[in-house]
């Protein structure tokens, strides 16, 4: 297992179904977790009337890691409100922030996480999770696409294997 990875999530509900799918994952590879809803973070604004929020103070600790997974339940076919205010907020990394920024350059690999509540991927979901990292100058290292079955209590054993199948990508790596 891995001190080197992150897993930031951002969803309505921090004990939810994304939750159990990063508690499988953290079982597999390790790696620290940050919960969205534990911080104070405001929407961009080009003024930058917000940077005294907590937003420089994660992005500060996602240089500490080498590989950055974000995880997001999918909510209308996209990322939560909570993900992409904060993804939003990464242009504070290109403008008022710029040394922080470019120290995702140096060797940083993203991931995403899915969790919806059905086996269906959606088309050009991780698209901006992709053009985020590209933009970043990040590497993009891959996608899992997940659910779990509330009614059954569990992660089924399909999805589960996708996890494995991730995680062995992320080790792969490391």
């Amino acid at each position: 297992m891995s001190t080197n990875i992150v897993i930031i999530m951002g969803s309505a509900r921090s004990d939810g179904n994304t939750r159990k799918i990063v508690a499988a994952v953290r079982a597999k590879i390790g790696g620290d977790f940050i919960d969205l809803n534990d911080y104070k973070i405001n929407y961009f604004d080009y003024e930058h009337g917000n940077k005294d929020d907590d937003f420089v103070h994660i992005a500060t600790k996602m240089i500490e890691y080498k590989r950055i997974i974000f995880a997001t339940p999918v909510y209308w076919y996209a990322m939560s409100a909570q993900l992409k205010t904060f993804f939003d907020r990464m242009t504070d990394l290109l403008t008022i922030q710029k040394l922080l920024g470019r120290q995702l350059r140096n060797g940083k690999t993203m991931y995403s996480i899915a969790c919806s509540s059905d086996e269906v991927a959606y088309e050009g979901f991780r698209m901006p999770f992709e053009k985020t990292a590209a933009y970043l100058g990040m590497q993009y290292g891959g996608h899992l696409h997940s659910w779990y079955e509330e009614e059954n209590n569990r992660i089924p054993l399909v999805a589960m294997a996708n996890i494995e199948c991730f995680c062995e990508e992320i080790e792969g790596v490391l």
